[in-house]
């Protein structure tokens, strides 16, 4: 059982969003998902009929004489003005609880998922709304779900639950949402998790880049709010620019993969193979020289209490019905993010022998729209282990009948904790072996954050992924920095 709270999150309501609060409608009936959902419809015109689709896009290409041909020609906006609250009424409306249900009598992590993608592309379509246009020729797609952290174990089926969010940071074509998720429990509302996506707005055929509206500040917890934006921008741009297909390991990593090779590299059986063939050899007269001796590397034994990481995979397929279509008939990304969440959930499940629970999820990365139509190919790997921490890895790709292509759509990553402790996955291949350092640096950095709980260490641990080597040094010589002002390490 967790004993501590799984993530750090700010109180909520804080003071900005009391600020937002007070600048919305003033309405008391909330919307709910589904009112999302029509709002999104009406927006861009889309038809609730499949067969009308072609119509709808065509009629859409008209709309390109309104989009702005420069970011300084439209108005700027300001945080209350996108900010949106929106109820999913579990508690007071059972009817619509079963499509939330799991087994477990608790809320489905992937439908929520899919709640938060539909949420965000609605507050970016209120920040870019004009009022004298009926329907935006703006196409608003997300290109990345940076990070949800969970601060709660179950999420209950039969509480009303909250959506919160606005835009945090406008770039010229990309804007930041972040969202949060509230359930009621005795008559008060109580943080569940926080999301932070990223959309970019395109034209009405999403084709090219769109120019949105910008974003001016009001206060100065507002300013503090874009200039984290801006970081969290430069970070993305230094995540996209490195690349292991680019960058060797340093010498100190490489040193870590070599140490990760010798501790499964079994010595013993390679000693007889050897022995073997000297008598083999002998017996031809023909006698080998000890200093010869050479080790075959395709001997490896497995470390106690551990897996390894080849034997941690699960693989799924999904035919992308029109049902799972967005409001630009093209499989909508929630249900991307649902099924390779239920995935890894499945994955984790497995390996660790019980039950895992959601803690965060993080770089969810969009890298092309998935077609109607599409063969969907799903691989979880269970990727880094620590104490009953899982984190999977979901790659995504589809799969062309006709000229016998693999594309890659998506990677997911979710991190789980797990009801007991799991054993170690440990890598054999050099891929594996990659993944592991990174972990393994990042496991260094955890330890120096003292003013964290062990929960919340393993999360920013975790959190990571796929870095450079290059990168990783930077972040986690920038933790040691920061942290070394107010909590130095006793000599």
């Amino acid at each position: 059982m967790l004993g501590t709270r799984l993530c750090t999150m700010r109180k909520l309501p804080s003071l900005l969003d009391r600020t937002l609060t007070s600048g919305s409608s003033g309405s008391s009936v909330l919307p709910d998902m589904s009112e999302v959902r029509s709002r999104l419809r009406d927006i861009v015109g889309a038809s609730t009929n499949w067969r009308d689709h072609v119509q709808a896009m065509q009629e859409r290409k008209a709309l390109h004489t309104l989009l702005a041909k420069r970011q300084e020609d439209l108005p700027p906006r300001r945080m209350k003005d996108s900010y949106l609250e929106v109820i999913l009424p579990l508690g007071s409306q059972p009817e619509i609880r079963e499509k939330y249900l799991n087994v477990h009598n608790s809320v489905r992590f992937g439908r929520i998922l899919e709640d938060l993608d539909s949420l965000g592309v609605l507050i970016c379509y209120t920040h870019t709304k004009q009022e004298m246009q009926p329907r935006s020729p703006l196409s608003i797609v997300t290109a990345l779900v940076d990070k949800i952290n969970l601060c709660k174990k179950i999420i209950y089926p039969d509480c009303d639950i909250k959506f919160t969010g606005n835009v945090s940071w406008v770039g010229k074509t990309s804007m930041e949402v972040k969202m949060h998720m509230l359930q009621l429990h005795d008559g008060d509302y109580s943080p569940v998790l926080d999301a932070t996506f990223v959309m970019v707005a395109r034209d009405p055929e999403n084709k090219r880049p769109a120019f949105v509206n910008p974003l001016v500040p009001e206060t100065p917890e507002e300013e503090e709010i874009i200039k984290q934006g801006e970081l969290n921008k430069l970070k993305r741009i230094d995540f996209s620019t490195a690349s292991l297909l680019k960058m060797a390991p340093t010498a100190e990593e490489r040193n870590i993969i070599h140490d990760i090779f010798l501790n499964t590299l079994d010595t013993r059986q390679e000693g007889e193979g050897w022995r073997r063939t000297e008598v083999l050899l002998t017996n031809q007269s023909i006698v080998l020289d000890k200093a010869s001796r050479t080790v075959s590397f395709r001997s490896r034994k497995l470390p106690p209490s551990s897996v390894w990481m080849e034997d941690a995979k699960l693989k799924g397929l999904q035919i992308c019905h029109p049902q799972e279509r967005n409001i630009f008939n093209r499989i909508f990304g929630g249900f991307l993010m649902r099924k390779a969440f239920e995935l890894g959930w499945a994955n984790a499940c497995s390996y660790g022998g019980s039950r895992p629970f959601i803690v965060s999820v993080d770089d969810i990365m969009f890298q092309r729209p998935v077609e109607v139509g599409s063969l969907l190919l799903l691989s979880g790997q269970v990727c880094y282990t620590e104490k009953n921490y899982i984190q999977v890895r979901v790659h995504s790709e589809v799969y062309d009948a006709d000229t016998r292509e693999h594309q890659t759509t998506n990677i997911f990553h979710f991190t789980f904790i797990s009801e007991n402790e799991v054993p170690r996955v440990v890598p054999k291949t050099y891929g594996g072996k990659v993944h592991a350092v990174f972990r393994w640096e990042a496991t260094l950095c955890c330890n120096h954050e003292r003013n964290l709980t062990h929960s919340e260490c393993c999360i920013s641990v975790l959190s990571w992924k796929e870095l450079s080597p290059e990168m990783a040094h930077r972040q986690v010589l920038g933790v040691l920095k920061t942290h070394s002002k107010t909590n130095p390490k006793p000599t």
